[in-house]
């Protein structure tokens, strides 16, 4: 799979300096996302072994809704890692 580019800011968003996370939150909240990183390749990699087996229907099916679904977390972990990123102290 490949990366998937950050999505650009919303409107109206703060600057990245403005709306600090507190330190004690920010290192709970990297621990998370660090940790739903984890969780997400092995489902990443497990998704990319089915898609080299030959599936037959309904499974090629099933293995297809793996797939967005694997995409969109994707979307939403680096959306999440970024947020972190642009709201605690460097």
């Amino acid at each position: 799979m490949t990366p998937v580019p950050p999505k650009p800011a919303p409107a109206g968003a703060t600057d990245a300096n403005s709306e600090l996370i507190p330190d004690e939150l920010a290192l709970d909240i990297r621990r998370y996302a660090h940790d739903l990183s984890n969780a997400l390749e092995i489902i990443v990699q497990t998704s990319y072994l089915l898609s080299t087996a030959e599936l037959k229907e309904p499974a090629a099916a099933w293995l297809g809704m793996l797939d967005g679904g694997v995409e969109k977390a994707l979307e939403i972990n680096l959306a999440l890692r970024n947020y972190i990123k642009a709201h605690t102290a460097k």
